[in-house]
């Protein structure tokens, strides 16, 4: 990865410039990290499994009353 840095007149470091690229991959490797930390958090609760036909019949009722 090519990186540049921006710097004050003391050479102390404010910002990096990297190619966009390098960016992007970055952006989904953080994505995917946080997809991972929620799915291990999900994993820890209490798993509570409904039937999809029960879970459809909750969601068109929901809709019925917020109409």
């Amino acid at each position: 990865m090519t990186t540049q840095f921006v710097t004050d007149d003391r050479g102390k470091k404010l910002a990096v410039i990297l190619p966009i690229k390098d960016y992007n991959k970055m952006v989904d490797d953080l994505e995917e990290l946080e997809d991972i930390k929620l799915y291990d958090k999900a994993k820890q609760g209490k798993q509570e499994f409904i039937d999809a036909e029960e879970v459809f019949k909750e969601i068109e009722e929901s809709r019925t009353i917020n109409v």
